[in-house]
């Protein structure tokens, strides 16, 4: 097992070095037999089955995965809050999340580096009406900020290697999210979540990713939660842009039947794609929805290949 490392991950990125990221938690957690029909999703398994968040991770690290991402996307004050739960312990299962991730590192059976990102999800998330993947919320980027500060605050004080700013879906919430993050004193990276080549609220990507450039606090740049192909695309234009490694995790490919409540179609991402993510400039590479173990374990094969 190894939870500690020999260099933080803003060196091993500065070094060249590839990260596997690990693949949807929800998909693992529902593949276990989890209910995940909540609003809260993944979150409420902090307050009712630590233990099954812990063994989800586990098999992503099993699979190959340098890094697991918290089951705190959706673990927000607000939301915990419309099921009873105070503040007090409301942060504490907050920090519980960065926590089951640093216990399954423990419990693995390896020798290499093993790190923990926790997850910072967007304010749509909270709502849980399918909002986060449009934005445009009706909030101003100071309310934006106010909102995410406190849990980033949990978050950062429970001490993971870096916080993930993930599926972001305009930037508005972008900026918010990277105002909280000045003086917390732990490195981000900020993830768009994309369509056709625009951010989920149309605007262009070259002006999302521009915003994190600026800001010395972020050490990777990119996208998740999109299509393989959409990611195809984002991975070169967020390295030229911002000129920092850029982190990719696409869904399978399938798409999201929000009236029917399933998934369709076909998955499109194959291992075969990271060689090209990698060339193109991205470092932190893994999976989102619908993408497991399997497919973590052949991408690390690919990635591993050539370091």
């Amino acid at each position: 097992m190894s939870t500690g490392t020999t260099s933080s991950l803003a060196e091993a990125l500065a070094e060249g070095r590839t990260v596997v990221l690990d693949g949807g938690l929800s998909n693992q957690l529902a593949s276990a037999g989890h209910d995940l029909g909540d609003e809260l999703w993944s979150a409420r398994l902090l307050a009712e089955d630590p233990e099954a968040v812990t063994e989800a991770h586990l098999a992503y690290f099993a699979a190959g995965a340098d890094m697991a991402i918290t089951a705190s996307y959706q673990a927000t004050f607000e939301g915990f809050a419309r099921r009873g739960t105070g503040r007090d312990e409301a942060a504490a299962l907050l920090a519980l999340s960065v926590g089951c991730a640093r216990t399954a590192a423990r419990r693995a059976r390896t020798s290499r580096p093993l790190r923990v990102a926790a997850s910072v999800g967007p304010y749509g998330a909270m709502l849980a009406d399918g909002s986060e993947y449009r934005g445009r919320y009706g909030l101003s980027v100071a309310e934006l900020e106010r909102f995410h500060r406190p849990r980033m605050e949990v978050l950062a004080a429970a001490a993971p290697d870096v916080l993930a700013l993930e599926t972001v879906p305009d930037t508005d919430e972008a900026e918010a999210l990277l105002r909280a993050l000045r003086g917390l004193g732990v490195p981000a990276w900020l993830s768009y979540s994309v369509s056709g080549g625009r951010t989920r609220a149309g605007q262009r990507l070259e002006d999302a990713f521009a915003l994190a450039a600026r800001a010395d606090e972020v050490i990777a740049v990119g996208v998740n939660c999109c299509t393989p192909e959409d990611a195809d695309h984002a991975v070169a234009l967020a390295a030229r842009v911002t000129g920092k490694p850029v982190v990719v995790y696409p869904n399978s490919g399938e798409r999201w039947d929000a009236g029917a409540r399933a998934w369709t179609g076909r998955p499109t991402f194959t291992a075969s794609r990271v060689a090209g993510w990698r060339e193109s400039g991205a470092r932190l590479i893994g999976g989102c929805c619908r993408v497991g173990p399997e497919t973590i374990a052949s991408v690390a094969g690919v990635l591993r290949e050539r370091p």
